[in-house]
């Protein structure tokens, strides 16, 4: 990490750090005042859950005794169990200002639930005075239950008045110390800031002055600016590049008059260089002089000498011009048979060459000088160690997708290690063709040219070697547009 990204980083860090500690201080501070309020309600719901409680097991033993049903008699044992729970949770708000009032409060639930208890024994001995009287024992105690219950109440809340009236001060306290903590905040961050854009705009300003001083020419100046950053880097660099321009200008300076110097040798070696270009042959002077040496030799009767001269100079032109290019099978076909014209013309008979096109094939696109390197090896490899020469055949057939080319010959053939030596694009050892074009290279360009790697097959053995190629009728860059 960089330092600027460093110095950055850390205020962000800052601001970040300040923010989170605020907001947990906040939130503690809700949490323990909701806390607290919870814990005061639930008191008021625990004491008003009792009277609740007595009333309705007052109301379901009055129903019993109208009617007694065991349906009465099930909701009137709920009805006490509830009051036995909320006498449970009485328990839990005993402390030492109302332990008296709490013991006192819990007496009389006791008292109730045994009152209903003898209600009800009486009741089942059909004794209805003696269960009268103990219902209306019982409606008092729960009457007398309803009025401690806002007694204990009105404590709690005299009690609980001095927490209240505690949290609205803490409350304007907090709010005062929020106010000073976001001002002193507020200060420190400004004075942070300010120091932190100081550590990156005045070296910046120094830069850019020792920059002003060099655009009016004072290459003299050393730049310097103090910082431990990547600013100190670049004044470093800028320094740097001072004193290699104050060097360029004295080396310019020398080299003026060198410059002049050679300017007259420049005029002269344009002349030469001139000269010189007007001595090379021109590659369409050639063919003109081939094409006419042709039509010579046809005026004076060696007709096979023109030919010969005409096929010569159609293949020269077709190397030339055709290499860097697509061409149609036709085309490699047509300047194949003037190779074939001019190799029959050095072998007469021994080189035979068989054709079998098919001529609806001749449309497809193909790389220029492809057939002719592979026919090139060959006669080179088959046919001229022999003395009695050989035979090539040469087949073009349509196929679903593709067009098939056989070249074969039968000659001596070829090692494993050598077709595999082709097929891998590796240049092989002695590869002396007159067009310069390699049979690896020949591979290469139809795999570039395709964009496949099945195009070529190689099968050699003692009677011969035929060298396969699969060309697609459709290429697939073609194809994806």
């Amino acid at each position: 990490m960089t330092s600027i990204q460093r110095k950055i980083w850390t205020l962000a860090a800052i601001v970040l750090f300040i923010m989170v500690a605020i907001w947990m201080t906040l939130t503690y501070y809700n949490q323990k005042t909701q806390e607290q309020y919870n814990d005061i309600l639930q008191r008021y719901l625990r004491m008003n859950e009792v009277t609740t409680a007595s009333q309705q097991t007052i109301a379901a033993l009055n129903n019993y005794r109208l009617e007694p049903t065991t349906a009465r008699l099930g909701l009137l044992d709920r009805s006490k169990e509830e009051l036995r729970r909320a006498r449970l949770g009485v328990i839990n708000l005993r402390n030492a200002d109302n332990d008296f009032a709490i013991t006192n409060y819990m007496n009389l639930i006791d008292t109730l639930l045994e009152t209903v208890d003898r209600s009800l024994l009486f009741q089942s001995e059909k004794e209805s005075e003696d269960s009268a009287n103990a219902f209306l024992e019982a409606t008092r105690i729960s009457k007398y239950i309803s009025e401690m219950t806002l007694t204990l109440i009105d404590t709690e809340l005299k009690t609980y008045d001095r927490f209240y009236r505690g949290i609205i001060e803490q409350s304007a306290e907090l709010k005062k110390l929020g106010v000073w903590l976001l001002l002193t905040i507020t200060l420190l961050m400004l004075l942070f800031t300010y120091g932190f854009s100081l550590s990156i705009t005045r070296p910046i300003q120094k830069l850019t002055q020792a920059a002003r001083e060099l655009s009016r020419g004072r290459f003299d100046l050393k730049v310097e600016v103090k910082s431990n950053d990547e600013i100190s880097f670049l004044a470093k660099m800028f320094d740097r590049m001072r004193v290699n321009i104050n060097n360029l200008i004295s080396e310019i300076q020398q080299k003026a008059q060198l410059e002049r110097e050679l300017q007259q040798n420049k005029l002269l070696l344009q002349e030469s260089q001139l000269r010189s270009l007007q001595s090379q042959i021109n590659p369409h002077f050639l063919f003109n002089t081939l094409d006419t040496l042709s039509k010579k030799a046809y005026l004076e009767g060696s007709e096979e000498t023109s030919d010969l001269l005409a096929s010569v100079a159609g293949l020269l032109r077709y190397n030339l011009k055709r290499l860097d290019r697509s061409v149609t099978l036709y085309d490699e076909v047509k300047v194949l048979s003037q190779y074939m014209e001019i190799q029959k013309a050095r072998f007469t008979d021994r080189l035979r060459f068989e054709t079998d096109i098919d001529a609806s094939c001749l449309h497809v696109q193909i790389p220029g000088l492809t057939l002719q390197p592979i026919v090139e090896n060959a006669v080179i490899h088959a046919v001229e160690p022999s003395e009695e020469g050989g035979t090539l055949r040469f087949r073009v057939t349509d196929g679903e997708e593709r067009v098939r080319i056989e070249i074969a010959d039968d000659g001596p053939g070829m090692s494993e290690d050598k077709v595999r030596q082709i097929l891998e694009e590796r240049p092989m050892e002695a590869e002396g063709h007159s067009t310069g074009i390699g049979f690896s290279n020949v591979v290469r360009r139809l795999r570039l040219f395709y964009g496949i790697d099945d195009v070529m097959d190689i099968a050699s053995g003692p009677e011969g070697t035929t060298v396969v190629l699969q060309i697609p009728k459709i290429r697939r860059f073609d194809s994806d547009d």
